[in-house]
């Protein structure tokens, strides 16, 4: 690949050099700051990115270590070691200490008057809490966890919106030692219920409805349902957010105000916390649920408190008195990531609603209102403001913004040069993939290095990542699979339910023992940037959201008259939602009709998601297995893409040997109406 410096006005190509440091980058960067730290207390002196990132993956004691004191962790009780077990799975990090996150996300005394929380939302007007506020409304909202029963590691779940609320309600539970789990209220009752029955969870917090642009939205039905499926939960609590009440359940804002004061210290509220392990359970994530049950992946408090420290500081220089604002959802990753700008004492704005209405423009018009310093923002909404005609070149000075991040999907060439200049030199676009396995990053830019055109610009820093070739040889240039050969902190405690590790085991070291595969083809370039070729498994990004293939077909197949289905997702490549097909293969004597068509949409908008919906729905004879039964969502979507069936299947291993002629025959089809069709 050329690397050269794009020029404005001309057409992007891939590798084209769309942002560069600043001359001063070591002096005025927050990783910056850290490497002249690193040579005054440690004697390590580097002044590239690879030169830290090199002994950040060859000396972890040295390098989480210096994290540790850079950051100046709180810790009740000292460390033994660094990394007391290197092995993977079963990596011990800080063996002996015990910390609270909590103590980390509240700020300082000298912080108590800074905007810690602007919450923005279609349900009702805005809601802002200073640092100081926060601490009132977390020791109020943990004492009336604990009046609820909540002790050091039970469950409590929320089925909630993005909204300060939220926020309070998992701080409280951590300062408890207890666990934290949420699924966003978009989600229907079987993707919920699938999540939170895995965790027997005592507290459910819920809301019974809100407003999605212009459209109002009761889940009264659904928390009901869901509430009848999960017999662990003692209570529920309504956060009542908008005008709308759940019957039966509890007052949040009756809850709290019921908290005595809390014990200050000069007039400050205090919080206390429960120290617990490193590794003590602090939030279960979950996964997409492509392969069967999601997976309820367990993040521990040292190993997210470390991680998203040393993210957002010396990855997104993010740093006290900023502000971050990212669109997600209780249900992503990111929804943690956002919260953790805290703990570098930065602010977090809260969206709830429909993110594209009233206009496209609405998430740059409330970055500009909020004062928003770091911004994420989806390719898919990135590439649609660039198609539409966004012009942000009059609102530029009128912005605080200096990061762009984007992820969930891979950014074209030309989403980078519409942020180079729509937003100019000194905003940096930082483009990264990690995922919710380590709740991170593993590749993304970093302020020491220069942003290509289509490509993310480096590793992170402690992420010991490369591309390996199915028998284990490191590429370049190449597509191979995303491995990591070295532990992390935020890498999985485990699998809620997974007493003896062997699911853990099974899905990331079962093809490299003692290795980290992480389920995304990549490919690494010679200047250390990379592209993600997309999930090697079968998960769908649909429109940045991902949406797990067992999910549909739990629903579709409980269908009278439905026999089997297979779902794959053909991406746009201008950024957009891409097609989503569902095929389906019916019992002897059913049509595939429109009465039935309508069934099979209105189930899976009810029990999933309007996401879930198929942009299309055709039948076939059989649904393409291979011999152990498993459906062949990958082969189908790449004959789909145009690649023949020689290349993506043997007969030989398929249980039915004709079952993906009619999906050739349907790919040959859509070519010969459309030559451009989904490539």
């Amino acid at each position: 690949m050329t690397w050269r410096t794009w020029d404005p006005g001309t057409p992007v190509q891939q590798g084209d050099i769309v942002w560069t440091p600043p001359v001063d980058v070591l002096e005025t960067s927050q990783v910056g700051q850290y490497l002249t730290w690193l040579a005054r207390e440690r004697g390590h002196r580097f002044t590239t990115h690879d030169e830290l990132w090199r002994w950040s993956v060859t000396d972890l004691d040295g390098f989480w270590g210096s994290v540790w004191d850079y950051f100046e962790v709180q810790a009740r009780m000292p460390h033994r070691a660094v990394l007391g077990r290197r092995e993977m799975p079963g990596a011990e990090w800080f063996p002996g200490a015990t910390l609270s996150y909590v103590d980390h996300a509240l700020g300082r005394p000298e912080d108590a008057s800074t905007v810690a929380v602007m919450g923005r939302s279609q349900t009702r007007e805005d809601v802002d809490l200073t640092f100081g506020e926060l601490r009132e409304q977390v020791a109020a909202a943990r004492d009336a966890l604990q009046r609820l029963g909540v002790r050091r590691g039970d469950r409590v779940v929320g089925y909630v919106p993005n909204v300060p609320e939220s926020l309070v309600a998992f701080l409280a539970t951590a300062s408890l030692g207890a666990v934290w789990a949420s699924c966003a209220t978009e989600f229907g009752p079987r993707a919920v219920i699938d999540r939170f029955a895995q965790v027997d969870p005592t507290v459910l917090l819920v809301v019974g409805g809100y407003r999605y642009g212009s459209k109002d939205v009761d889940r009264s039905a659904e928390v009901a349902e869901i509430r009848a499926a999960l017999p662990t939960v003692q209570h529920v609590v309504d956060l009542e957010y908008g005008p709308w009440r759940v019957e039966d359940a509890l007052s949040w804002r009756e809850l709290l105000d019921a908290a005595p004061e809390p014990e200050r210290v000069d007039g400050l509220a205090q919080v206390p916390t429960e120290a617990v392990a490193f590794d003590h359970p602090l939030v279960v994530l979950f996964s997409s649920g492509t392969t069967g049950q999601p997976k309820a992946i367990v993040h521990g408090h040292g190993g997210i408190l470390l991680e998203h420290l040393k993210n957002h500081a010396f990855s997104w220089d993010m740093r006290p008195g900023d502000r971050m604002l990212w669109f997600s959802t209780t249900a992503w990753m990111m929804w943690n990531a956002l919260i953790s700008s805290l703990l570098v004492r930065a602010g977090v704005v809260m969206i709830d609603g429909n993110p594209l209405w009233p206009d496209l423009e609405w998430q740059w018009r409330l970055a500009e209102e909020t004062g928003a310093t770091i911004m994420g923002a989806s390719p898919g909404y990135l590439m649609a403001c660039r198609k539409e005609g966004v012009d942000l070149r009059d609102r530029r000075d009128r912005l605080s913004l200096r990061v762009i991040g984007s992820a969930g999907a891979p950014l074209p060439p030309e989403g980078y040069a519409w942020v180079a200049e729509q937003l100019g030199p000194d905003v940096q676009l930082n483009v990264g993939s990690g995922g919710t396995d380590v709740c991170s990053g593993l590749v993304q830019n970093s302020p020491l290095v220069p942003v290509w055109a289509g490509e993310i610009s480096a590793r992170c820093l402690g992420a010991d990542v490369h591309a390996w070739s199915e028998t284990g040889e490191e590429l370049v240039g190449e597509l191979g699979e995303l491995v990591v050969t070295s532990p992390m902190p935020s890498m999985p405690v485990g699998f809620w339910g997974d007493d003896d590790g062997e699911r853990l085991r099974s899905t990331y070291f079962d093809h490299y023992p003692g290795v980290w595969r992480h389920g995304d083809w990549i490919v690494f370039a010679d200047n250390g940037s990379c592209h993600v070729a997309g999930r090697s498994d079968a998960t769908l990004n649909r429109g940045g959201v991902r949406l797990g293939t067992a999910e549909f077909y739990r629903v579709v197949e409980a269908l009278p008259g439905v026999a089997d289905s297979l779902v794959v997702h053909l991406e746009d490549p201008e950024g957009g939602n891409g097609h989503l097909l569902l095929l389906v293969s019916l019992e002897d004597g059913v049509d595939l009709d429109d009465a039935l068509r309508g069934t099979i949409a209105r189930a899976l908008r009810t029990a999933l998601s309007p996401r879930h919906v198929p942009d299309e729905l055709l039948q076939l004879p059989v649904i393409p297995r291979n011999l152990t039964g498993k459906k062949l969502e990958l082969p189908v979507k790449r004959i789909l893409q145009g690649q023949s069936l020689e290349q993506v299947a043997s007969r030989d291993a398929l249980a039915v040997p004709t079952s993906l002629d009619p999906v050739v025959a349907l790919a040959d089809s859509r070519r010969a109406t459309d030559p451009e069709e989904d490539r």
